[in-house]
């Protein structure tokens, strides 16, 4: 077995695949006209006053992967990856299709493609589907894109490939173009390595020359050029987006720059799913990309300004997205999203439950966020068409340090108020506490680390480290990690890191919890790392249902920070915070100090 199909595998297992089957802003009172989805009408007509997430409410449980497309007769359509649409339903639904007059309010009007209808050559025997479309008007067609995952044209299995269809209206009929517009692409494997050719993104360049963006974990997101039909692409791709980070590249050009939307961390993991959506952005559609940072998304410590990440709601898993404009000139973030409650679509641990939410999304600096970086809503929202101020949602700022609970590091020992979960581990010398990562997990059933943990006080606290750790670039240092931990036990917990991941390195924001029976795991990720990383943990106590949220930030120079998305853990969880090394022997983690801060 070669070692990228073992790659692949693992991927899988660790819900890498998007397609396999903070501190928020207050939102407002919902009010008297508040309703359970769908929108509430402006008085006399007009269109809606708002509207409430998922606004796929009305005609599905699940609409993963929603590209959106205008059409002539003035209806917005939306296409989703082929799943069955409701609970119980179990017949999939090759890419459904929906419409609506206001972006809230939406219909179910048919599929694009059926069982007898597919592409000739998809390998229906082998159980072919068709994922992640793009839907886009060009030159008086509307064309589709999209994955088929199976194909007639290697006998080997997962040879997936990007097909594309055209037809008079959103509608159909849809017809095939009869061969693919990306083939399969091999791995370095055996038999059945293919790479991922998922996601396919159309885009034209200022000059009117086409381009097609597509690619996944497996092999990282690429840019290549089309020709004059849209059915084949030319030329040498380019990669603009780095394997094992990003999938669901989306283009959009604003300002004079080309913003490439990509979504990260797994897609899949029912109530621990930290997918989010990041950007970069270039002068050239074929980039290269550079984040807020000037961070290139192509390096091994990749970059990507966060777009949206989970914000301690409802909901977990916010990626996957397009971009409209609405007629007021306001533009929206179309993307899915999982009910942390309702996590999936009938038995747990089947299909991800991922319906389709939108919400405004600003431009502040330059650069795309949510609601002003409040991220996904679940309260009533101003509908779209009708403009308004942007809230930019404040950035956290620590209180005092606690100087009881806090640790420089500065003497020969670990000072006072720590304990240990397991043997102790590492030493105190030359002004930090010198780590080595061990051969051990705090991962599911395997809980052989050690953990350096103590207590927290009441209330709102931020806890900080300053990480050396030699993990390198590029090289594959499996899953060697350290970081910040806040603990309530082996199996509930959430961890800070910066973590080797294949030829990433990457500050992933982690959650554990027991569910339905076993233990679901997922992350989320923040800022890029650098030599020296500094993570920040900020814990707050929701004051309607007492949940602790924590929220992660990370540094490159301990000036600038970056905050990344929210996790949240039961209000009885006895919380204890503290440090981990682990995932592997081989580096060492040097941290500079543990600061406590009162809030």
């Amino acid at each position: 077995m070669g070692a990228r199909v073992v790659q692949r595998m693992i991927a899988a297992l660790a819900g890498l695949t998007c397609l396999l089957a903070v501190a928020p802003a207050a939102e407002a009172d919902p009010g008297p006209d508040a309703v359970l989805g769908g929108s509430v009408a402006a008085p006399g007509g007009g269109g809606p006053r708002t509207y409430t997430n998922p606004v796929s409410r009305s005609f599905s449980d699940t609409f993963a992967d929603p590209a959106i497309v205008r059409g002539e007769d003035g209806w917005w359509y939306a296409f989703g990856t082929s799943d069955p649409l409701r609970e119980g339903e179990g017949t999939r639904h090759y890419l459904p299709v929906s419409r609506s007059r206001n972006l809230v309010d939406w219909t179910y009007v048919g599929d694009a493609f059926t069982e007898r209808t597919l592409p000739a050559w998809a390998d229906t025997a082998a159980g072919a589907s068709l994922w992640a479309p793009d839907i886009r008007r060009v030159d008086g067609e509307y064309r589709l894109y999209y994955v088929v995952t199976q194909t007639t044209l290697t006998p080997e299995p997962n040879d997936n490939a990007i097909g594309m269809a055209t037809a008079p209206t959103p509608t159909g009929p849809w017809t095939d173009s009869g061969a693919p517009v990306v083939e399969p692409r091999r791995g370095a494997g055996a038999s059945g390595d293919f790479k991922w050719t998922f996601d396919p993104s159309h885009a034209v360049d200022t000059d009117g020359t086409e381009y097609l963006v597509y690619g996944s974990y497996y092999g990282g997101i690429f840019i290549t050029r089309l020709d004059s039909t849209g059915r084949k692409a030319v030329g040498e791709p380019t990669m603009i987006a780095v394997d094992n980070k990003f999938e669901g590249g989306y283009l959009v050009r604003r300002g004079g720059y080309w913003y490439l939307f990509a979504s990260s961390a797994d897609c899949c993991a029912g109530p621990t799913t930290g997918y989010s959506v990041y950007a970069g952005r270039s002068r050239s559609i074929t980039g290269p990309y550079t984040d807020r940072e000037g961070v290139s998304l192509t390096t091994s410590r990749a970059g990507g300004t966060i777009v949206i990440a989970p914000n301690g709601n409802r909901w977990v898993g916010t990626g996957h997205n397009a971009v409209v404009t609405d007629p007021a000139g306001q533009d929206w973030l179309v993307y899915h999203a999982i009910d942390r409650a309702d996590p999936y679509l009938d038995e747990p641990f089947g299909i991800n439950e991922r319906p389709m939410l939108i919400d405004r999304l600003d431009w502040i600096g330059g650069w795309p966020t949510v609601r002003g970086g409040a991220w996904a809503s679940e309260d009533p929202q101003p509908a779209p068409g009708r403009t308004g101020p942007v809230k930019v949602a404040p950035a956290p700022r620590p209180g005092p340090v606690d100087r009881r609970r806090s640790d420089e590091f500065d003497g020969t020992q670990l000072g006072s108020g720590w304990s240990w979960v397991r043997a102790p581990q590492g030493e105190v010398t030359g002004g930090a506490l010198r780590w080595p990562t061990q051969d051990a997990e705090l991962n599911r059933e395997n809980n052989t680390a050690s953990v350096l943990l103590r207590e927290v006080p009441e209330g709102d606290w931020t806890a900080e480290t300053k990480l050396r750790i030699d993990l390198g670039t590029d090289s594959v240092r499996n899953y060697q990690q350290a970081g910040l931990v806040a603990y309530a036990g082996d199996d509930l917990y959430t961890k800070l890191v910066h973590v080797a991941i294949w030829n990433t390195r990457q500050t992933e924001f982690g959650k554990e919890m027991p569910y339905e029976g076993r233990i679901a795991y997922g992350g989320t990720i923040v800022g890029p790392p650098a030599e020296e990383t500094w993570l920040r943990l900020v814990h707050r106590v929701d004051r309607r249902d007492g949940e602790h949220e924590l929220r992660a930030a990370t540094s490159r120079d301990g000036r600038n920070w970056v905050y990344g998305g929210v996790w949240t853990l039961p209000a009885d969880a006895g919380l204890r915070v503290g440090l981990i090394s682990l995932g592997g022997a081989g580096a060492t983690a040097e941290f500079d100090y543990f600061r406590l801060h009162r809030r």
